[in-house]
């Protein structure tokens, strides 16, 4: 199984330089290994192009040090590409040189200005990030995107970014008011609009600066009117180089407009300080169904009149993608369904300001519009009014892009070009034109897009491992290039040119050589992102052309299909980054946040799969086989230990790589709920680890986890001992020394006998349950166990006994069986199968009996329907509920309302996977007067053993502090439904919190002493 590297060479220069920049005095991190460059080889484009090596500078000086080793004469071959977010569409961050990434390190934000309504940030700041603590002054960053949870502020500069909103609010440069770059050769280019004085006098420096604004001027003072003639007056303009916005509204000169778009290839952008506005006090959307997109998008020019913020238009196929979505089940009312009257299009029209009389004005005028035009047929609106509700639907439309990829099949929508841009008064007509273009190819597609700025999302589908659907890119894009020129538009109108570059000699015709000038200014020797937007004169590399390029569908059609099947959920990551997440209150990949990096995020752990697979296929090893033959552990044993020999001496297996990204991931599954294309790490991680793990011995730590299930029963037999023993400082630091575990948990003493005796609990049994009449069946539960909440956590346990009781309900405990799910998380997937048949043929059977199952834990209950379900051989799967699934139902209303507030902290898990769940406790908590406040919140950092293991003590603490660890003192008492979260709590914080199922008792009746639980043991 041993993978071999790629057996290509790097250029010689590339070591050289990577060592003479350490020497230099880099502080930054660099990285040659090729889990870095696989995990950098993609972005959310249909490109992939493997760099030499990264670069993850700490601040402007090691940028400057990058610059002026550039500039040496002996690295003149030397090529460089920024990289910020990662998340373009055309491969505008992709190289075969180095990749110098601004995001990791350069992420402070400097200085915000209330007073003067200006921030200055470093590179790698995230937009919603900026705009999180820009809100408490009533002040945002107004250029909008659907990647802004991920998107770089360099990034959104580079690439001139833009979308909701841009017909008011501008591009990004309408809010840049300096940059810092550094350029080629460590010179400090601090660009901002300069009086004619003050041009004179950077025209009259030596060296680069001089230079690139002595020929910015000459271009601008000499081909004024070619450049009028070829710029568009589209709100978009051009993204790159924009030559025609020299010259502000003003007269100054800004060369800020040839650095806002210009994909990295003038200079590195290492600060900026921006323009902000502010926040409205009031929104409302408008979101207007239609019979059919055409329809949406002809009405868009009469809804134009009524000056609205923006208008977002979403199709049919994107609308039924949402609708299979987590995010739906909070937008839904806004979008009422008809089967009789499908909704095909709709538009969300949007209208904000200060005064609130005004704006709901305005929206009454437009409704009256609405109402009484009958110029086409509408099939009807909703109102979302106010800033959150506003928000939440949004959430669906910024969406889109993934929900896109999210479809059945190997013919996906692919971005080659999605972003044309046309005057708004002709986009019906020429997206006519555009689909007459797609349906002549027999092709299906999803569109989307900023109707009120001519801009439209479409994206063909096509299963671009076939070759001869990926040979339609070339053809396709050269026929839509030409299409949007004759329309008066751009094929590149929003997320930049990259890959898509060999157009623009075509587009600007005599202007092009006045570009080339601009960039051997900047650049002469063509280092910085060769091949994009365009090459300075005499350039011996040339633009790169789509279908010049390595396509990842060249190396997916590689992988076996029936591997690429079995490995569906990891295969079909797009790119689009949801996973980057940066919000530390967002469940999405906590490993990802307190480690940052790329390859311990959901889209990196995915491609390095996916490239481990190829690189197995290649081997001529079929997983599929050595996965069925699961050899005998005694069998397998000397071969294994020979393998760790061969590691412990350093011999290269990619698979260590691999392994080091998997075992990072704390499988909480909060990919598998948000991921747009649903890429379910700990799915595709257990199956790695099996694998790997027949091929390399597995350390004690993984066979203690795995057993803990299986022996806690026995153990719990002598608690006083097991306590004693496990609690010494002796055998603690023996653990941790020699197995890797720290923490571990202590079984809890309390009575549970006590607990079934006075409630009357019986052992759940087929025939007892079969006793029962039909009435009694409606008044019974049966209470489904789980390892953690039985033996470490057994009050708790209790208290659900004693509620369902103190309801009026006959308890049931089902016989204690192994759930499975630690097997599951460490790869011991035959293990796994046969505790989960085993436990499922019980549960399954005991809920056929017509008596409704619970269980305490969310991450051991969601186990029961989602990695039971995907068992070889596995029958039908038990229901189990959790907790508040089961008292929606079961809890009658009660008292009126009482003051009390809760706050909640979710389990990842749970919030993620069962979107509903959170609202089902504060519709229990509702019913008892009280008030339960869901708390944003993030991982608790413990997820399962994840905490325990020694190895992960620094990223698991770190998690805590990114997010729970600020939650636990605000007001109102929190509360967890984790059981690891409680236990991570207790052990970081020293704190104990209760399950929302415990205030539910103390509220629903008698209250109950809780003293018992609050003097537990400590546990995980």
């Amino acid at each position: 199984m041993i993978a071999p590297l790629p057996t290509a060479a790097p250029a010689p220069q590339y070591p050289e330089f990577l060592q003479a920049l350490q020497a230099s005095g880099f502080r930054g991190q660099l990285s040659a290994d090729y889990a870095t460059r696989t995990v950098l080889a993609t972005d959310n484009s249909i490109y992939q192009r493997l760099p030499q090596a990264a670069v993850f500078p700490l601040d402007a000086d090691d940028i400057a040090r990058i610059a002026t080793l550039m500039a040496e004469p002996r690295f003149r071959q030397v090529k460089l590409t920024p990289r910020g977010g990662g998340t373009g569409t055309n491969g505008q961050s992709l190289t075969d040189g180095i990749v110098v990434d601004l995001s990791r390190h350069m992420n402070a934000i400097l200085e915000i200005n209330v007073a003067e309504r200006w921030v200055r940030v470093q590179a790698g700041v995230v937009k919603d990030q900026l705009n999180a603590a820009l809100k408490p002054h009533g002040l945002f960053f107004a250029p909008e995107l659907s990647t802004s949870n991920r998107a770089t502020v360099g990034g959104m500069i580079n690439t001139d970014a833009s979308g909701q909103g841009s017909c008011t609010y501008g591009k990004t440069r309408d809010h840049v008011l300096e940059l810092h770059s550094v350029l080629l050769g460590g010179e400090h280019l601090h660009s901002r609009p300069l009086s004619d004085g003050e041009l004179e006098a950077a025209c009259a420096q030596s060296g680069r600066i001089g230079e690139v604004y002595r020929t910015a001027r000459h271009i601008h003072d000499t081909q004024a009117e070619l450049i009028a003639s070829i710029f568009p007056t589209l709100n978009r303009c051009l993204t790159g180089y924009d030559l025609a916005h020299l010259r502000d509204e003003q007269g100054r000169f800004n060369l800020n407009s040839v650095l806002c778009g210009a994909e990295g290839s003038l200079g590195y952008v290492v600060e900026a300080r921006l323009n902000v506005l502010p926040i409205p006090r009031y929104s409302v959307l408008v979101n207007v169904r239609y019979a059919s997109f055409m329809d949406a998008l002809r009405d868009a020019n009469a809804l134009l009149a009524h000056a609205p913020l923006s208008i977002e238009t979403v199709d049919s196929k994107v609308l039924l993608l949402a609708m299979k979505d987590i995010v739906w089940h909070s937008v839904a009312e806004y979008f009422p369904t008809d089967a009789a009257r499908p909704t095909l299009g709709i538009n969300l029209v949007e209208f904000s300001g200060d005064d609130v009389a005004q704006v709901n004005a305005r929206v009454a005028a437009f409704v009256a519009h609405l109402q009484s035009d009958t110029s086409l047929e509408r099939l009807g609106h909703t109102l979302a009014e106010g800033a959150e509700a506003v928000t939440r639907v949004y959430a669906m439309r910024k969406r889109s892009v993934g929900l896109l990829g999210n479809v059945d099949g190997e013919i996906r929508p692919q971005p080659f070009v999605e972003d044309t841009a046309v005057p708004p008064e002709r986009l019906a007509d020429y997206i006519t034109e555009f689909r007459a273009l797609l349906d002549s190819y027999g092709l299906a597609y999803g569109m989307f897009g900023h109707v009120d700025a001519g801009v439209l999302h479409v994206r063909p589908a096509l299963d671009m491992k076939d070759p001869a659907q990926a040979a339609l890119v070339k053809p396709i894009s050269d026929a839509v290039a030409a299409l949007t020129q004759r329309y008066g538009g751009l094929l590149w109108g929003e997320h930049g040119k990259g890959l898509r570059s060999e157009y623009v000699p075509a587009f600007f015709g005599e202007l092009y050589p006045a570009l080339q000038a601009l960039k051997g200014a900047f650049d002469p020797h063509n280092q910085l992102n060769p091949g994009k937007i365009c090459t300075p004169p005499n350039a011996a590399q040339g633009l790169l052309k789509v279908d010049e390029v390595t396509l990842r569908g060249d190396l997916d059609r590689h992988i076996d299909e029936r591997v690429w099947q079995s490995f569906g959920t990891a295969m079909h990551c797009n790119g689009n980054g949801a996973c980057y997440n940066y919000d530390p209150d967002d469940a999405m990949c906590p490993s990802w946040k307190a480690t940052r990096e790329r390859q311990h995020s959901p889209k990196g752990r995915a491609s390095l799969i996916r490239e481990w697979l190829r690189l197995q296929g290649a081997a001529n090893i079929d997983v599929l086989v050595v996965a069925r033959g699961r050899l005998a552990w005694l069998g397998g044993l000397p071969a294994r230990l020979r393998n760790n020999l061969a590691r412990s001496r350093g011999e290269a297996d990619f698979s260590h790589e691999v392994y080091d990204a998997m075992a990072g991931c704390l499988a909480c599954k909060s990919c598998a709920g948000q991921c747009p294309i649903k890429v379910n790490v700990p799915e595709f991680r257990s199956r790695f680890l099996e694998l790997y793990h027949g091929r390399y011995q597995r350390p004690m730590r993984d066979y203690l986890i795995g057993s803990l299930e299986f022996t806690i029963p026995y153990l719990a037999y002598a608690p006083g001992l097991y306590n004693a023993v496990m609690g010494a400082g002796w055998m603690s630091r023996l653990l941790a020394r020699h197995v890797g575990m720290l923490d571990s948990p202590l079984i809890h003493r309390h009575d549970l006998q006590a607990t079934l005796n006075a409630c009357k609990v019986k052992v759940a049994s087929v025939a007892a349950l079969r006793e029962l009449t039909p009435a009694q069946r409606e008044r019974s539960v049966v209470l489904v166990q789980d390892a953690f909440t039985r033996y470490f956590e057994t009050p708790l346990l209790a208290n659900f006994i004693q509620l369902a009781h103190q309801l009026g309900y006959r308890v049931f405990l089902a016989p204690y069986s192994a759930n499975g799910k630690p097997l599951h998380v460490q790869g011991f997937l035959g293990a796994f199968a046969k505790a989960a048949i085993r436990n499922a043929t019980q549960l399954k059977a005991l809920a056929d009996c017509g008596v409704p199952l619970v269980g305490l834990d969310p991450a051991m209950t969601l186990v029961y329907r989602q990695e039971y379900r995907k068992v070889p051989g596995m029958g039908e799967c038990p229901t189990v509920l959790l907790p508040q699934e089961w008292l929606v139902d079961a809890l009658p209303e009660r008292a009126p309302h009482n003051p009390q507030t809760f706050r909640l902290l979710a389990h990842c898990t749970e919030k993620t996977n069962v979107p509903a769940s959170t609202a089902q406790w504060q519709a229990v908590f509702a019913r008892l007067g009280l008030t339960l406040v869901s708390e944003a919140s993030g991982c608790c950092g413990m997820s399962g053993t994840y905490g325990h293991e020694a190895r992960n003590q620094h990223t698991s603490k770190t998690i805590f502090e990114q997010s729970w660890a600020g939650k636990l003192d605000q007001s109102g008492e929190a509360l967890a439904t984790g059981y690891s979260c409680r236990s991570q709590v207790k052990r970081l914080a020293g704190r104990h919190l209760r399950h929302p199922l415990q205030v539910v008792l103390e509220h629903a009746g008698q209250p109950y002493s809780l003293t018992s639980m609050n003097s537990s043991a400590h546990a995980m």
